[in-house]
């Protein structure tokens, strides 16, 4: 089921059936585990994230929060590509709540029981690409995570929206821009062949 929480930002209910949801979780896990694996970012200031990252297509950098072809921030890595698997999945969301988008970047982030993501705006793309709203498209996969979503504004009120396995979020157009994060997982809530934890699988067009 297709909900609109705002205009250009759209809940995809349910969009992956189990099956997928299984099969997209041993990916990301085969992913993470590869020869280019996953890591905890280490962003200005010194601070460690509380997340596992992996990023496919182009490499954010946590400590210039610019993207980048190897891990110049950690071990001088070259970026895998995104498999074509993952990025079919963005394309049809997207598709799903009226957007196109062409993925040339992944950001794969793994959430334990005590992972968190401070409310932020993905805003390190190219302009020209922001400008024409073209969408993030935000797969969860795993334990259920309470999102909180915002306004343009870092002061503007946020209000929480539960995410399952197998939901997509869609940021395009006017809501492109929107703060956003994660305060809670909800850990034991992974539909069977998923979890423990979550994987969110963030698409852009760089």
């Amino acid at each position: 089921m297709n909900v609109t929480l705002a205009d250009g930002l759209v809940l995809l209910q349910s969009r992956l059936a189990a099956a997928e949801q299984r099969e997209l979780w041993l990916l990301c896990r085969t992913l993470s585990e590869g020869a280019v694996p996953m890591y905890t970012p280490t962003v200005r200031g010194g601070r460690k994230m509380s997340v596992g990252m992996l990023c496919l297509g182009k490499h954010w950098n946590g400590l210039t929060y610019q993207y980048e072809d190897r891990r110049s921030d950690f071990d001088g890595l070259a970026v895998p590509e995104i498999p074509p698997r993952l990025a079919n999945v963005a394309r049809a969301a997207a598709e799903d709540a009226g957007f196109t988008i062409q993925p040339d970047l992944c950001i794969m982030n793994y959430y334990s029981d005590s992972s968190k993501m401070g409310v932020h705006q993905d805003k390190d793309e190219r302009p020209e690409t922001i400008a024409a709203g073209i969408p993030i498209v935000s797969v969860s996969l795993g334990d259920e995570a309470r999102f909180v979503v915002g306004g343009l504004s870092r002061r503007d009120p946020t209000s929480p929206v539960m995410l399952t396995s197998g939901d997509v979020v869609v940021m395009g157009g006017p809501s492109r821009l929107r703060y956003h994060g994660v305060t809670r997982i909800l850990p034991g809530t992974a539909p069977h062949g998923t979890g423990p934890g979550r994987f969110n699988l963030t698409f852009r067009q760089w």
